[in-house]
This record gives C-alpha cells, sequence and structure tokens, in this order.
C-alpha cells in the first residue's frame, strides 16, 4: 500500500489509522460493504458529504490498495470494487458499528435523523420473501417533517425501488409514523408492535403486509445487537 505523511509511528495501528480515520472514510467503507458501487450510490449512502470530498477519499482509497476504479459496459461510466485489503477490512467496519450499537447512548444514536438516508437504508436492506408475489407499493409519510414527507417503496419481482415522487401505483399499504419511531424500528431499538400501540406509528392498507411488515421491513444489520442503554 502507498504510504503518506501521517503519525509517523511504524505501529501497525499508526498506519492503518492513517488509512482509516479520515473524515468520512469509514462510512464510505460501510457503504460499499452495502452493495454500493458507482458514485452516486455511494452519495445516497453519504448525503452530508460533498461530492468534492467523496471523489477526494475514494481517490486515496484508490491509492492505498483498497479499492480499485474498474470500467463497466457502459461508455464514461466506472463502478468502485473492493480489492483483497478492502475485503479484509469488512471486520473492522463492522465490529465498529457493532461496538456503537451496543455503546452508544441511544438519545445521541437518534439525534440525527434523516428520513431520505433513513429510506434509502430501508430499501436496500428490505427482505421481499415474505410479500405477496405480485407489485406492492407501500408509501411512507413522516408527519412532523416540514420538508420531504413522503416517500414510496415499490417491490416487483424480488427488485426494491425507493421513490421520491408518486410512483402512479395503487398504494398497498400506508405508513403514518414519527420520524424517530421508524429510525428507532430500523436501528432495532424497539419493535414494530410497541411503536403501533404507543401511537407513533399508524399502518393503513393490506392485512398480510400489515401482519409481516416487522418481517420484511429492512433494518439495520447491527439491529440484533442489544443497546446497553436500551430501556
Amino acid at each position: 500500500m502507498k504510504q503518506v505523511a501521517g503519525y509517523g509511528q511504524f505501529c501497525p495501528v499508526a498506519m492503518a489509522a492513517e488509512v482509516l480515520c479520515t473524515r468520512w472514510t469509514m462510512l464510505v467503507l460501510r457503504e460499499m460493504y452495502a452493495g454500493s458501487t458507482r458514485f452516486n450510490e455511494l452519495r445516497r449512502g453519504v448525503p452530508l458529504m460533498s461530492p468534492t470530498l467523496l471523489s477526494k477519499r475514494l481517490k486515496e482509497l484508490e491509492n492505498f490498495g483498497v479499492i480499485e476504479r474498474v470500467k463497466t459496459a457502459e461508455p464514461g461510466v466506472f463502478e468502485y470494487r473492493l480489492t483483497a485489503a478492502g475485503h479484509d477490512l469488512k471486520s473492522i467496519v463492522m465490529g465498529l458499528g457493532i461496538w456503537g450499537q451496543r455503546w452508544v447512548e441511544t438519545h445521541s444514536s437518534l439525534k440525527n435523523l434523516d428520513p431520505s438516508l433513513l429510506m434509502w437504508d430501508m430499501r436496500r436492506n428490505l427482505n421481499p420473501t415474505p410479500m405477496p408475489h405480485k407489485r406492492c407499493v407501500i408509501q411512507f409519510l413522516y408527519p412532523e417533517q416540514t420538508g420531504k414527507r413522503r416517500y414510496w417503496l415499490v417491490i416487483d419481482r424480488g427488485t426494491v425501488d425507493l421513490c421520491l415522487i408518486d410512483p402512479g401505483f395503487e398504494v398497498d399499504l400506508y405508513v403514518v409514523a414519527e420520524l424517530r419511531a421508524m429510525t428507532a424500528i430500523w436501528m432495532g431499538l424497539t419493535s414494530l408492535r410497541a411503536e403501533v400501540q404507543a401511537g407513533r406509528l399508524k399502518l393503513t392498507g393490506d392485512s398480510s403486509l400489515r401482519r409481516s411488515m416487522q418481517t420484511w421491513l429492512g433494518l439495520s444489520p447491527f439491529a440484533k445487537e442489544k443497546n446497553r442503554f436500551a430501556a
């Protein structure tokens, strides 16, 4: 791997930190482990990161041999792929997420709410297997939001799409929820049933989709880890 100026120590921890501890780097890798390979896909996973900085971090990771930039069959379109070194980092990145899920106090975890990022994460983790064998359209409404409030998930033959404008299909299930409640469900800090009973989430529509929602809903890969501060 190419080395750059940093801590000035031969310790492997210091050398690894020079690669991984720059701002946003771990989150870019998290997105790649979640399946993002193209620039715009990565941007959706780190919406507060500027395109210029994302380009810079990708170039740094490429220089370190963690990722490689690969041409696709589409003219002028490239993908970013993990190298052997990049795959070898996965346990470190996921381990950091496990530690955060276990030991970061839940109030801190839920103070940075972002409906677009939440819906993007839910889309790529959704499990269509228990859903009816037909196109299903689910509308999410976050009433307290002053900006973007409605999102649609369209599931058709195993493919899950997130729509930011009405796709024009009949809606099978309406989900009206407080954003904090929906985020807590996704993080595994509470359950769908608990939030429905508390009145923070309401489901209207197809009964089979309502009953199976906790099963098909895409949760965080860290949701199974118990938070030590959760009630």
